[in-house]
């Protein structure tokens, strides 16, 4: 496990990103496997929404950790978004961490934000990283926070206090998911101490260039589970309208291929 964590860290590189996809069961990580991509994440939306549940809410710590437990068995490396740690102590949050490490997985993404719309205490998100450290010191905890997303006065401001919080707990990056006007993701990747995740944002700035901007690591959230959901409905009104669904479907030996390809 020590070269794993140690692979997916060098894969965050300042000016050449690494693209992080994001699965939401088995088969959507298996996909992402076979098409190359060293190292994949969850998405929270796709793992609660395909479990009939609400994002945010800390109820999927069942279903996150049973995806963990396929997803390992593929040639790739896996960290786990698990929202806000399912748990408010951080010795709780640190037990079913380490639980995920046990499995193989290399990284976690561990968010401030809360299901009411506020940030939490950054103090406390601090100490829940530090017993996350404390427990399994070699994964890579990329901590976000959710200023840009929820919409907070000066989100640059408050970003970088809540980075710098975070890195003093012994955050290993930090990931700040909205923010796509290029100034201030320049002003983040200049001042954080650890490598920056952005979230990938159809009309946003491009790969190349977020790596101009010194970014890290971009990841697609749950944009491919919300794409993929856009494809069934398309792909169904194709049939019905009696048109060629396209030529990109993968066959059922293609899945079954994929599927049962196991990590060597």
């Amino acid at each position: 496990m020590t070269d794993r964590y140690a692979a997916f860290r060098a894969l965050h590189r300042p000016g050449r990103p690494l693209l992080l996809p994001n699965a939401w069961d088995h088969a959507s990580g298996a996909a992402l496997a076979a098409a190359g991509y060293p190292a994949i994440g969850t998405t929270s939306l796709g793992v609660a929404a395909a479990g009939g549940k609400p994002d945010g809410t800390g109820a999927t710590a069942a279903e996150t950790l049973r995806l963990a437990a396929l997803l390992v068995r593929l040639p790739v490396l896996v960290t786990v978004d698990v929202e806000a740690g399912f748990g408010d102590d951080p010795e709780e949050v640190a037990r079913y961490v380490a639980r995920l490490a046990a499995i193989g997985v290399v990284g976690i993404n561990l968010e401030d934000g809360r299901p009411d719309g506020t940030l939490a205490d950054p103090e406390s998100v601090a100490a829940t990283i530090a017993a996350v450290k404390a427990r399994v010191p070699a994964l890579f905890v990329n901590a976000r926070t959710d200023t840009w997303w929820l919409r907070t006065p000066d989100p640059l401001g408050q970003a970088l206090l809540r980075a710098r919080a975070y890195r003093r707990a012994g955050a290993d990056g930090v990931f700040v998911p909205g923010v796509t006007d290029p100034d201030p993701v320049r002003t983040l990747a200049a001042r954080v101490d650890a490598p920056l995740n952005v979230l990938a944002r159809p009309g946003g700035p491009g790969l190349d260039m977020l790596g101009r901007l010194g970014v890290a690591r971009v990841s697609t959230g749950s944009l491919l589970f919300r794409a993929a959901l856009a494809a069934v409905v398309g792909t169904a009104e194709a049939v019905r309208a009696g048109t060629d669904p396209g030529p990109d479907i993968p066959s059922y030996a293609d899945v079954q291929a994929m599927t049962t390809t196991r990590r060597p």
